[in-house]
């Protein structure tokens, strides 16, 4: 009986703990980008974006904070990952968290919707999509610096994703140093790899894909072999989508393919190395149940030892979704915490 009183009193503690913690708040906001403005598919130029504002933005207005950039993964959106609908991850809770375990400090956190036409936008610059190079890196932080109490400097800005989001920050960090100088890579993907399935049913059915209407309908594998195509293979002459597929007609097209394996990370990294360098941190972790996802960050990780550019690496029993909120907690936002700058 006496445990069951000490364990009932342990848990209201616990319970009146979590509830008196400080909780961030979050806004949903839109954003003009004149970089996006007139992409052949024609997706808006006005994009969502989600802003967390850390529990003591509203009570210290003299304060100013440091902001890490977080780019979701391919069909996900900043709505499913900041709760404002039903997801498999909720980042809002997560930074509430994380903030609660007093292993990271207060930042603001900035999350842009990239779900396009195709589910996702690759992060990168095409006249079929956008350019959502210059968007993120440029048109989004400036609108935050001038917006919200940032600390508006390379060494208080920081970048993460997951997935897609992964292969963006890689992409976006090694390409823009003066933007960010941390960054953070969680199961990145499309660092490798020469063309898409090539399976012949594969291929008829990614073929079969003609109108606008059947986009939301197809599966995984063929939206995303077409969202690549979109951002690395764009063509103008070719409506409604604007791209060229690696294959036709059964068979595979070497120079489209050239152009996807151009975008594929550990191949094109080795014309990035002195920028990378320029960065004053760099991390990555994958789950070893990852499929070809895990491969390719240890690769990476290689990579980077082998031009003694130092970072920090991790493997973990884990798939690609089932322990992503607790790298965010445990690992992501203490490591923003100790190499971005607060003041």
């Amino acid at each position: 009986m006496k445990r069951t009183v000490l364990f009932c009193v342990y848990l209201l503690a616990v319970s009146i703990s979590c509830a008196q913690a400080p909780q961030g708040t979050k806004e949903r906001i839109k954003v003009y980008s004149q970089a996006i403005e007139g992409n052949l598919v024609q997706d808006p130029a006005e994009r969502d974006v989600t802003v967390y504002l850390p529990p003591s933005y509203q009570s210290e207005p003299e304060r100013r904070y440091p902001v890490l950039y977080m780019l979701h993964g391919f069909t996900d959106s900043d709505s499913q990952w900041f709760g404002w609908e039903d997801h498999w991850i909720n980042l809002h809770e997560v930074l509430d968290a994380a903030l609660a375990e007093e292993k990271t400090r207060e930042m603001i956190v900035v999350m842009p919707n990239a779900y396009n036409r195709f589910r996702g936008s690759m992060y990168s610059s095409s006249p079929t999509i956008g350019d959502w190079e210059t968007f993120v890196a440029k048109e989004l932080v400036n609108y935050i610096d001038e917006h919200y109490r940032t600390l508006p400097n390379t060494a208080s800005r920081g970048l993460a994703g997951h997935s897609m989001g992964g292969y963006g920050t890689i992409r976006l960090g090694m390409k823009y140093p003066e933007v960010w100088s941390a960054i953070y890579l969680l199961s990145p993907c499309c660092m490798e790899g020469a063309t898409p399935n090539t399976n012949t049913e594969f291929m008829q059915s990614v073929e079969a894909v003609t109108a606008v209407d059947q986009l939301e309908s197809v599966g995984f594998g063929v939206i995303a072999t077409l969202a690549s195509a979109a951002a690395w293979a764009p063509n103008p002459g070719k409506p409604p989508f604007y791209l060229d597929l690696p294959f036709a007609e059964g068979e595979v097209r070497p120079e489209i393919a050239a152009k996807f394996s151009a975008n594929r990370t550990l191949y094109t990294i080795d014309q990035y190395i002195h920028n990378l360098k320029r960065l004053k941190a760099i991390g990555m972790d994958a789950g070893l149940q990852d499929r070809g996802i895990s491969g390719a960050t240890k690769k990476l990780h290689e990579l980077l030892e082998a031009y003694d550019i130092p970072h920090f690496y991790e493997s973990y029993e884990g798939d690609h979704l089932n322990r992503i909120a607790e790298r965010i907690r445990t690992k992501t936002l203490p490591f923003f915490t100790e190499h971005l700058k607060f003041e």
